[in-house]
């Protein structure tokens, strides 16, 4: 039986178009503005961002003759950071990585005077974990929305909690509130924000328009109550700001009486939040179907006649100007977390998945006379070890 033209075709056809879909998927086109060399030059300082969605960690930072960097790393479901200058925290879907510089003072790779290597992970377990913070005694405090519930590691178990909501009944795996947002003041937890009070299984998505909450960590107190899916709460030169994300709002909140002063309009899923002196970074994502759709911020794009974006927005804070910005198409629909790497010019970080980590070997500075070679006689016993 002889085939007909179409059928010897179309298998062809169906694995073009695949391909083709595959390769259009991998693309994201960067574009930022024409200032935002000058303007990190300007303020000494770099930053980063993450993508759960696509799971990178992106680090930017200033080239010569005017050029920005964009250095991507893969580390799957990347969210949260707390960055220094020195180390990074970063969560991932079932780790928490730290991530430590190793290169020294005036030390440069490659034009890059940071390069943040992994250097331990915390298994977890996926907790959906969102932001993180260290306290003054260097111990991480992360949101872990699973169990609804602020949580540190544990040496034996997936982690050890530290507090609750109050109207969060028991610890259960059930994202009932979608506690999301840490911020830190003096090396302690002081912010948290979570979509709504609910305390049944993914109660929150019923909840997202309205009755989204910062609450004070240490007295239990609610500071506001009327927020839309609230993230990224932060403590910066004594005010208290948070992200009123369904709203596409950038938010000055006071601390007593829970009173809203919006800053600035953002033109999509504001989640991420970062200072540096009187610039606000925030991150932005694609509004999408299901946890995104169905809010405020969808009408008031339709009212301002604009497209949604996905990218990095930096707003002065004393007048709600955008003053440069980074903008994503592609593949790359959705950020979670931004962080600022202040005396920082131009970072990168050793990734997982090129084989580049191996390779990656560096020697702690010691001591000349701890490297010394020793004939038997000089060789110190264990009781004079302990006394040396």
């Amino acid at each position: 039986m002889t085939e007909t033209p179409e059928k010897k075709t179309q298998p062809d056809e169906k694995k073009q178009n695949v391909t083709a879909l595959k390769q259009e998927k991998k693309t994201t086109q960067i574009s930022c503005s024409r200032g935002l060399h000058a303007f990190m030059e300007r303020n000494k300082m770099s930053f980063g961002f993450t993508s759960y969605q696509s799971g990178r960690l992106y680090l930017v930072g200033r080239l010569p003759k005017g050029k920005v960097s964009f250095h991507e790393r893969h580390f799957m479901h990347a969210m949260g950071v707390a960055a220094t200058p020195q180390r990074l925290y970063l969560a991932g879907q079932y780790q928490i990585w730290r991530l430590e510089n190793v290169l020294g003072e005036g030390q440069k790779m490659g034009g890059f005077d940071r390069n943040y290597v992994p250097r331990n992970a915390q298994t977890t377990g996926d907790l959906d974990t969102h932001e993180l913070g260290v306290e003054k005694g260097g111990r991480v405090v992360f949101v872990n929305t699973k169990f609804s519930c602020l949580a540190t590691f544990s040496l034996t178990h997936s982690f050890k909690p530290l507090w609750k909501p109050p109207f969060i009944s028991r610890l259960a795996p059930e994202d009932r509130c979608h506690l999301n947002g840490l911020a830190m003041a003096e090396g302690e937890a002081r912010y948290v924000t979570a979509v709504c009070r609910s305390d049944v299984i993914t109660g929150w998505r019923d909840r997202r328009a309205s009755g989204g909450l910062v609450m004070d960590v240490r007295s239990d107190r609610m500071v506001s109550e009327d927020l839309s899916m609230p993230h990224s709460p932060r403590l910066h030169e004594g005010t208290l700001w948070v992200l009123n994300s369904g709203r596409g709002e950038l938010c000055r909140v006071d601390e007593k009486t829970g009173k809203r002063d919006v800053v600035v309009f953002l033109p999509g899923f504001a989640r991420g939040l970062a200072f540096h002196g009187p610039y606000a970074i925030v991150g932005l994502s694609l509004p999408r179907d299901g946890s995104f759709s169905g809010l405020e911020l969808d009408d008031e794009l339709a009212r301002r006649d604009a497209e949604p974006w996905c990218g990095v927005q930096i707003v002065d804070t004393r007048n709600g100007n955008i003053v440069e910005w980074i903008r994503m198409k592609g593949e790359v629909r959705e950020l979670f977390d931004v962080f600022v790497l202040p005396g920082v010019t131009c970072p990168k970080a050793t990734g997982l998945l090129d084989g580049a980590v191996r390779n990656e070997i560096s020697i702690e500075n010691w001591a000349a006379e701890d490297v010394r070679g020793r004939s038997a006689g000089d060789r110190v016993t264990p009781e004079k070890e302990a006394v040396a």
